[in-house]
């Protein structure tokens, strides 16, 4: 798993005597049912303090995408009541409680790739390059639900080996058991993937259980070539975005993102 250069935008301010909860985004739940009312419940519960914030998200991720915005949010949010409160919660409790929220919450914790074993919640820090994603999403709607009751866990893809993974060589081992799932209810993101592929992407795939379409590609430039010549025909949303190696040590990377 790696973190992009795309991200919501969440501000907690201290304000009333409960949890408040608005999103610029008006079809995405505004009430406790969203992922980041929960976790700030979920953090009172925890730590028996009392929340009383106000807590604003801006959105740019694409939701139900694939692109795991609800689980960062989620995160982003258990790590700023935690230092908005003076850090009741060391890192064990902190990624129980996220790993109770969903199974990619406690990835975003962290700051780097990792390795995602069990259910997604066992993570081991990887070194990757900034790898550079053209990313595409449809805009048509693909439960994540219907994807996981749909997988056919006895044919489930081998995970690569440290003899095998080298990260300097993506288009040997990237491989998503969800995104073929994802292709027999949406048969047309085979097509993109083609697309992708012709375009230069040295390898492509689907992000989680889709519907978004990803190339990977070597550099900056040929990323955002490959997606000059996409958007030719497709309608969709789309954006170039880096891969974040987790030794970033200024935010410049939140200006590399390229949409149209």
């Amino acid at each position: 798993m790696q973190m992009v250069s795309l991200a919501d935008e969440l501000t907690v301010t201290p304000a009333g005597d409960d949890v408040r909860f608005s999103c610029d985004q008006p079809d995405l739940p505004q009430g406790r049912e969203n992922l980041v009312c929960r976790a700030a419940l979920g953090f009172q519960e925890e730590t028996g303090v009392k929340v009383a914030a106000h807590l604003s998200l801006h959105k740019r991720i694409p939701t139900a995408a694939g692109l795991g915005g609800g689980s960062s949010d989620a995160a982003g949010t258990l790590k700023a009541l935690n230092l908005l409160y003076g850090s009741p919660l060391g890192g064990a409790r902190l990624h129980a409680l996220a790993a109770r929220l969903g199974a990619d919450v406690p990835f975003f914790l962290g700051q780097g790739p990792a390795v995602a074993t069990g259910i997604g919640t066992e993570l081991s820090p990887v070194a990757l390059p900034p790898y550079h994603y053209l990313l595409l999403n449809p805009g048509v709607p693909l439960s994540t639900r219907w994807v996981y009751e749909n997988l056919d866990l006895a044919r489930l893809g081998e995970a690569p080996t440290p003899e095998t993974w080298d990260p300097q060589h993506p288009e040997r081992w990237v491989h998503n058991d969800l995104g073929e799932v994802a292709l027999k209810r949406l048969p047309e993101l085979a097509g993109w993937l083609t697309r992708l592929r012709q375009a230069g992407a040295v390898t492509q795939g689907i992000s989680g259980s889709g519907p978004t379409v990803f190339g990977l590609f070597s550099t900056w430039e040929e990323a955002r070539e490959g997606a000059r010549v996409l958007r030719r025909s497709f309608q969709g949303w789309l954006a170039v975005v880096q891969g974040l190696t987790g030794r970033e040590t200024d935010h410049t990377w939140e200006h590399r993102i390229w949409m149209t």
